[in-house]
């Protein structure tokens, strides 16, 4: 195995001869090879086994990279979610077939991969999603809507949860599948946020078919496999955002408030220093559930505290950054492109307290998963999903249900 100072030294060298030189996360072409090029290096997957298309590298070779990285504007985003939410759910419930099929597509950015869970009845709540799919001889016909899916409008992929089984609880008779978003009956059709873009979407499935060995794990399990997956993607989301060359990291901040000659006001260098440290921290608590959970250990519901961490850390950080911008925060000069990087991440930071889950679903999961505190009553845990009358499934006939309309 390479040592720890050999593989840096080359991370260092490969990154500076190849990390591009411009922000190319919207240019997909672009980033795509880049990411092949990346991965055909060696960078990518570092820890993961070789038979899962990994490196088979140390926490600390991976560490090193990290480090490194941290420097450059690497078009990350649009692989996100495919390696750091849907290829660990595959290598964790999938099949032999699908992990063989799959892996290395997303690690090169020759698939991009989306998650479909929330719907508009189902943000929060996502057992009551209504998405259906039925089985018949050639497999399994989906209809069903989706919502807030991001990277939708470009992704390969998907992992989609659907309802199986009307007549158990709604935490039951949900399947996790894989699915084609190039396929017959799916529409996708991008929503616009304040900020601008374009980055989520909604979709739509009409009477999609996907084949028998679309499952993932297990038929009617769906829910486990989800709750498996969020831990990946809270994680994922929760250590993210604080790279050095974040717009709304400390260190970018610093730099601002130099540019707008505030580095002098008392009350603003605290605030600095203050996320400078609490940033640090998040990070090392990202780093150590993560090695945690690559070593086997069950993180259980502690990474949504990393997800809380990262959101709250956001918002603190856009926050800042509109004091020390004033008015350049909302109007600059034409051209001005960091200027305009700036609006645009503060513009977009609340939805850090949203997606992945909200800030107050994260609380309650910490107070009763973590802490021990008592659950929040329910009343419809064990109703059979067709006798429910809640969301957008409000007002429809049982007879809906079985006819197959409930979606």
């Amino acid at each position: 195995m390479e040592n720890i100072d050999e593989f840096r030294a080359r991370a260092r060298a490969w990154l500076h001869a190849h990390a591009p030189r411009t922000d190319i996360t919207h240019d997909l072409a672009a980033a795509r090879v880049f990411q092949a090029a990346q991965y055909d290096a060696g960078f990518v997957a570092i820890t993961w086994p070789r038979e899962h298309g990994g490196q088979e590298l140390s926490p600390e070779h991976e560490r090193a990279y990290l480090e490194e990285a941290e420097h450059y504007r690497l078009p990350a985003e649009p692989f996100g979610i495919g390696i750091g939410m849907c290829a660990p759910i595959l290598r964790e419930l999938g099949t032999a077939s699908q992990r063989e099929l799959n892996l290395r597509k997303i690690l090169r950015g020759d698939d991009i991969w989306c998650q479909l869970f929330s719907e508009p009845g189902a943000g929060s709540d996502v057992a009551s999603l209504q998405t259906r799919a039925t089985r018949d001889d050639a497999g399994w016909v989906v209809t069903g809507q989706k919502v807030w899916t991001s990277r939708a409008h470009y992704a390969d992929r998907g992992i989609l949860l659907a309802r199986t089984n009307v007549d158990v609880p709604k935490h039951q008779g949900i399947t996790m599948f894989v699915v084609d978003m190039h396929a017959v009956g799916v529409d996708v059709r991008p929503l616009k946020d304040m900020s601008g873009g374009a980055y989520f979407n909604e979709v739509y499935f009409d009477s999609v078919r996907l084949p028998l060995d679309a499952v993932v794990g297990t038929v009617d399990d769906g829910w486990n496999a989800a709750v498996a997956m969020l831990k990946f993607e809270r994680i994922a989301i929760g250590t993210a955002p604080r790279k050095q060359s974040n717009t709304l990291s400390a260190s970018n901040l610093v730099k601002l408030a130099r540019q707008h000659g505030k580095t002098a006001h008392p009350l603003l260098r605290s605030e600095l220093v203050r996320l400078s440290i609490d940033e640090r921290a998040a990070k090392l608590l990202g780093v150590r559930l993560d090695e945690q959970r690559k070593k086997g250990v069950d993180i259980g519901a502690r990474g949504s505290i990393a997800k809380l961490v990262g959101a709250e850390l956001t918002r603190r950080a856009a926050g800042l950054a509109v004091r020390l911008s004033g008015s350049a925060a909302v109007g600059w000069d034409t051209g001005d492109d960091t200027a305009a990087e700036i609006a645009r991440s503060i513009n977009a930071a609340p939805s850090a307290a949203i997606a992945g889950g909200t800030n107050e679903i994260q609380r309650n999961i910490i107070g009763e998963r973590v802490l021990g505190l008592p659950r929040e009553p329910t009343v419809d845990r064990d109703i059979a999903f067709r006798e429910l009358r809640s969301g957008t499934h409000r007002g429809r006939s049982e007879s809906a249900f079985q006819a197959g309309e409930g979606s």
